[in-house]
């Protein structure tokens, strides 16, 4: 008996992609979830979204591959069929294939998802279940790596998710093109973008960023890292949970519980 392939739950986006776009979200999976991949019995990733091109499949695939397991597996979702079809002459059986899926992923069980700059383009209101149907289709301890980046990848934020639902927030920028802290609210996952209004405390973390990189001013001469470096001293000084290291920041990273900036 052949059991027919889950309904693809979603709708179709705009599938706008370009080499490099996720590189940054990709070395941060890279350093925060090997663990979970390399004790995986299964080392299956599912790339949800991929867009037009299978470019940053591929990319996923080969940093994976080179960087935690040689055996990863990465399956690209897609809804659109003409966008699986186009992107099979990517594929690299068994390390990468295409296929059709949405948030039910198919059917597939693995142990790591990355959905970037999909639910961008939904409804707020449509987070939570999406949230929830991508949880329950993890592999045991697996996760899922959700938000948004701008067009070529240098202002990010995205949330950490497992089984039983968000972790932490991440909030990343290439330091170098970086103008204020505040653009980063352009790049907020779809479940706080909204939220950047007074009362709410992803507001109240976006705005102590700013406050303190104008205040850090004085280490503009010695350049952006310099400054962000004391931008995130300082809010960490004023109680915020800060969970990574000092060597994340000089990537211009910066994570936080997610109870800590949960909507309200």
């Amino acid at each position: 008996m052949v059991v027919p392939a889950p309904r693809p739950l979603g709708a179709v986006t705009r599938g706008t992609t370009h080499p490099n776009r996720l590189r940054r979200i990709d070395n941060w999976i890279v350093e925060t979830c090997a663990e979970p991949l390399r004790a995986a019995p299964d080392p299956l990733v599912v790339d949800l979204g991929y867009g037009a091109t299978a470019v940053t499949a591929v990319e996923l695939r080969a940093r994976l591959a080179a960087r935690i397991r040689a055996d990863v597996r990465v399956v690209g979702l897609e809804i659109d069929p003409v966008r699986v079809t186009d992107a099979q002459p990517a594929a690299d059986p068994p390390g990468l294939t295409f296929a059709r899926g949405g948030f039910e992923l198919a059917g597939l069980r693995p142990a790591l998802v990355r959905a970037l700059n999909v639910l961008r383009q939904y409804d707020e209101s449509e987070v939570a279940g999406a949230w929830a149907t991508m949880r329950g289709g993890l592999a045991p301890g697996g996760l899922v790596v959700e938000g948004t980046c701008d067009e070529l990848g240098r202002l990010g934020g995205w949330v950490l998710l497992d089984a039983d639902g968000p972790r932490s927030l991440t909030l990343a920028a290439r330091l170098a093109t970086m103008r204020t802290p505040a653009e980063l609210a352009e790049r907020l996952p779809k479940a706080l973008i909204h939220r950047n209004v007074p009362g709410e405390r992803i507001h109240d973390l976006i705005r102590a960023l700013d406050d303190a990189w104008h205040a850090a001013a004085g280490y503009a001469p010695f350049g952006p890292r310099q400054r962000w470096l004391h931008t995130v001293s300082a809010v960490r000084a004023q109680g915020w949970p800060v969970l990574d290291h000092p060597r994340h920041w000089r990537h211009g990273r910066l994570t936080v519980p997610w109870p800590t900036i949960a909507p309200t």
